[in-house]
Order: C-alpha cells, then sequence, then structure tokens
C-alpha cells in the first residue's frame, strides 16, 4: 500500500481527509453540502488498470469539460504523511518516490501535494480554482485521489475519486464530495450548489465509464 497526503494547511478549508470518511453523508463537515455516487464502470484487471490510469491523467476532470492547466507536482522530495483506510481512519503513510508521470500532452499526472488550476463551465456557470491533491491511494486493487480547493472557487471543499477492482471482480468507480458555499450567487442560492454538483459527476462518469467511449 503506497498513499500519501498533503498538510492542512494548504487549502482554505478545515477537513482536510473527510471525504475518506465513512459517514460522510451522514455528518458531513459543519456547513458543507455532501456528495456521493458510484458507478459499476465494468470487470477484469484490464478495466480497472485502464481506468485507474485514465483517473490518474486527469480524465475525470476532463470529460466533465474543465481545462486543466498549471500542474505544478510538490517542490523538493516526495514526503510521508498521513493517509486513509477503507474505513476512513487515518493512517501512517508509506513514501511515494516513484518517477512522476506525465501524459501524451506533457501534462504531469495526480501525485501527492501537486496543485492545478481547472477553469470552464459547470452547468452553465463558470468555474475557475485552484485545487491541491491532498491525497493519494495507489493499492493494487484500490487507485485514487482527493483534491481540496486553494482559493479562487465558488465553493469550498473537497472531493475525492476511487476506481476500485472488487472481489467479485466487479470494478467501481466512487466519487465522493462535500461542499461549502463561497460564491456570492451559491451562497444565495443553495440548489445550485447541488445543481453544480450533479453536472459535475455526470461529467465525471462519462469520462471514465467505457459506455460513454464511443462518444468522447
Amino acid at each position: 500500500m503506497r498513499r500519501g497526503n498533503f498538510q492542512t494547511g494548504t487549502v482554505d478549508y478545515a477537513a482536510v481527509g473527510a471525504t475518506h470518511a465513512a459517514d460522510l453523508m451522514g455528518y458531513p463537515p459543519e456547513g458543507t453540502v455532501p456528495a456521493e455516487a458510484s458507478w459499476r464502470i465494468g470487470s477484469g484487471e484490464t478495466r480497472f488498470r485502464t481506468s485507474a490510469d485514465q483517473l490518474l491523467a486527469w480524465g475525470a476532470q476532463k470529460g466533465a469539460g474543465l481545462i486543466v492547466s498549471d500542474v505544478r507536482p510538490a517542490s523538493g522530495p516526495m514526503y510521508s504523511g498521513v493517509g486513509f483506510d477503507e474505513e476512513g481512519n487515518p493512517v501512517q503513510a508509506s513514501r511515494l518516490d516513484e518517477e512522476q508521470r506525465f501524459d501524451a500532452d506533457g501534462t504531469p499526472y495526480v501525485s501527492p501535494g501537486a496543485t492545478v488550476h481547472l477553469r470552464g463551465r459547470v452547468g452553465g456557470m463558470r468555474a475557475d480554482a485552484e485545487l491541491r491533491v491532498i491525497s493519494v491511494t495507489d493499492e493494487p486493487r484500490r487507485v485514487g485521489f482527493a483534491l481540496g480547493t486553494v482559493g479562487g472557487s465558488v465553493v469550498s471543499g473537497e472531493e475525492s475519486f476511487l476506481i476500485e477492482w472488487r472481489e467479485d471482480d466487479e470494478v467501481w468507480f466512487t466519487v465522493r464530495a462535500f461542499d461549502r458555499r463561497v460564491g456570492l450567487l451559491y451562497r444565495l442560492w443553495r440548489p445550485l450548489v447541488k445543481r453544480r454538483r450533479r453536472e459535475l459527476f455526470q461529467g465525471y462518469l462519462r469520462a471514465i465509464s467505457p459506455l460513454y467511449a464511443t462518444g468522447s
């Protein structure tokens, strides 16, 4: 098992890692709106590895119509930090020190501590924010990461992405999130947060699920 996370002081919210908590939907961080969705995206090792690689290449974000830019891996040597087990309990992470990977366009893959700029439109609304990779999961049957807002977004919070190859051979894609309203319009109209989240989730699914491959 290899996991890592970034330090809590680099994001604009306090409940760092809360998307890993088993009781997120029942007990979200105060003042936030939680969300969770899981989809079966196939079965077998090939599907798992293909989807995991796509996820770590920012495929979910790109599939949601967001432009991924200014990806900056953490400076200096890779570090150890607090990770999370399957129940969301903090555990000591091992050192993440493998060589940085890049996609065909030269964009760095997801790595612990990296920052990324995302921009575009979600449900007709402008999206423009800097985020940080606050945790990475890299296990034989579980691959994923969590992003936390650093600043500039209309919401503040975290979202996590996980590809699982389960014991029954099925492969599942799970996204979890919690958001606190920051932008004026979002503060005035609460349903916008849920609408924004729904649009993002559907974009993530379109990107990762092979059911949509022919239309991407």
